[in-house]
């Protein structure tokens, strides 16, 4: 994520490959600042950090502006009668709390390792709580810098006192997921926040291995020599890093903090049908093969606690239909014990740059709509912040008064 939108995030990724965007979900329910406690329904939205997306506005405020931006978000999702705010705090490799592991970000004061004078991730779970709201810490495991240039990073970086750790890519920087030094590293600088704070969940997005840059190749063939000689391939070996990482942090997060919840959102088509019978009816990117990430087994397996595919695309997209997309999703969560929540792209509505179906205020209230026919949907997740308060053309206030008409209800 960058001024990178959450899929320039998807839209870059999907482009490339057959390009896509949306999804949906009905939630409720807030906690009342019980840690841990999923709620009914889940009424989500992502804030995200890098490179200043959702907040702070720009890097340099006082800590007294920072922290009244931040209220102000906590507010807004108030307002639009939310339960649960996704907060990005380890958008690149470091950390918006003091951290003994990684430096301060540099979305704070525009120099990374120099402190703000305060604690976001400290504020922004007690005044969650206060308000109702769940806080789950959004951590980027992999991503080190959305440059590649390690003399960019300070002096003091893991990055740089391990360089060996690092491999460039695509014009950033990216720890080895190859390597088990690197995986047992991101673990302790997220896990250090799980020690510290009460939040109700933890969560990753979507970027495990890099999404493919043409004509570029990730350079793990020293880590693939090293490690890899067990797997018929490299791209097995790769799906086995990314399960290794998901299973370590899961049964790691439940020993620090019982309670916490561990959730991820991936994008949004595992397989498609015409590659794996298993897959969804789309002709989009595959995360199990472009990124090396088995989403649909870790929900069947139970290993994460709730799934929140970026279903980013609207309804009647060929290349990934959101009416196709909710009902495969479902089945994969059927039966299971994780969690299923939709993501959904705020981002998209009124943007001109977007197809038509994103110029219709109701498309987003049309998701909902539609997840609601399926009892395996649990809620919704928007994408982002910044996007409650634009609103563009009033995609959001049409799903409040459609769907979120009462105030979330209290978690069970």
């Amino acid at each position: 994520m960058g001024r990178l939108t959450r899929r320039a995030f998807a839209l870059a990724a999907l482009s490339a490959f057959t390009t896509t965007g949306a999804s949906a979900s009905v939630p409720s329910g807030p906690t009342a600042g019980g840690q841990g406690l999923a709620p009914a329904r889940m009424r989500g939205v992502w804030l995200a950090t890098v490179a200043n997306r959702d907040w702070p506005s720009r890097p340099g405020l006082t800590a007294a502006e920072q922290r009244s931006e931040l209220l102000g978000r906590l507010d807004l999702a108030v307002r639009d009668r939310l339960n649960t705010v996704i907060f990005q705090v380890r958008p690149t490799a470091d950390a918006l709390w003091p951290s003994p592991y990684e430096p301060w970000s540099q979305v704070l004061t525009g120099t990374q390792g120099k402190a703000p004078g305060w604690d976001p991730l400290g504020t922004a779970v007690t005044e969650a709580h206060a308000r109702g709201l769940q806080l789950h810490a959004w951590f980027n495991p992999y991503r080190v810098a959305t440059h590649d240039d390690p003399a960019g990073l300070v002096a003091s970086h893991p990055a740089r006192r391990h360089p060996d750790w690092v491999v460039p890519y695509g014009g950033k920087l990216y720890y080895n997921p190859g390597l088990p030094e690197v995986r047992a590293f991101v673990q302790d600088a997220m896990l250090d926040a799980v020690r510290k704070y009460p939040v109700d969940a933890v969560h990753f997005d979507d970027y495990f291995y890099p999404y493919p840059v043409a004509g570029q190749t990730f350079d793990d063939d020293a880590a693939y020599d090293a490690h890899g000689g067990a797997f018929p391939n490299r791209a097995a070996w790769r799906r086995d890093n990314v399960d290794l990482l998901v299973r370590e942090t899961a049964a790691r997060i439940k020993a620090v903090r019982p309670a916490t919840q561990f959730g991820i959102s991936p994008f949004g088509v595992w397989r498609n049908a015409s590659t794996d019978p298993r897959g969804s009816d789309t002709q989009a990117l595959q995360s199990y093969d472009a990124i090396h990430a088995d989403t649909r087994k870790w929900v069947r397996e139970g290993w994460i606690d709730y799934v929140v595919p970026q279903l980013y695309w609207n309804i009647g997209l060929k290349a990934a239909d959101y009416a196709a997309l909710v009902p495969w999703w479902a089945e994969v969560a059927r039966g299971s014990r994780t969690k299923l929540y939709l993501g959904e792209a705020l981002y998209k509505a009124g943007d001109p740059a977007q197809p038509a179906a994103w110029q219709d205020p109701a498309e987003l209230s049309r998701h909902l709509t539609l997840a609601a026919g399926h009892p395996e949907v649990g809620g919704h997740v928007f994408f982002a912040a910044k996007d409650l308060h634009t609103d563009r053309i009033g995609a959001m206030a049409r799903v409040v008064a459609d769907h979120y008409a009462q105030p979330a209800t209290p978690s069970r």
